[in-house]
């Protein structure tokens, strides 16, 4: 499952978590992101149990868009310990996705 996180949480839930998280940084006007998404949310059953998957809204939470300098969506980002391990900007193939979450685990 794939969790909603804004401006107000993305502290919380993304930067204090004691596991792995892949944030997906979208729009819903944007095709691409919505594919991804896809992508995101059925990864999500499958590596749910090692790594929690997050959205983040860019319209809805530019604060956290702006500090991340997301430019391009979608953007995947791989936060670890409240660090930033790895990073991919625009409409990826699942394999790509799935070799991020391989390297992380």
């Amino acid at each position: 499952m794939v969790r909603e996180v804004s401006d107000q949480d993305f502290q919380e839930v993304v930067l204090d978590s004691k596991v792995p998280v892949l944030v997906d940084f979208w729009a819903p006007w944007c095709g691409p992101c919505v594919r991804v998404s896809t992508l995101v949310e059925g990864l999500s059953h499958r590596y749910g149990d090692k790594v929690d998957f997050c959205r983040v809204n860019v319209d809805e939470s530019p604060k956290t868009a702006f500090s991340y300098r997301i430019i391009g969506i979608p953007t995947l980002i791989i936060f670890k310990g409240g660090k930033k391990l790895d990073q991919v900007v625009g409409a990826v193939s699942e394999p790509v996705i799935t070799s991020m979450m391989d390297e992380l685990i």
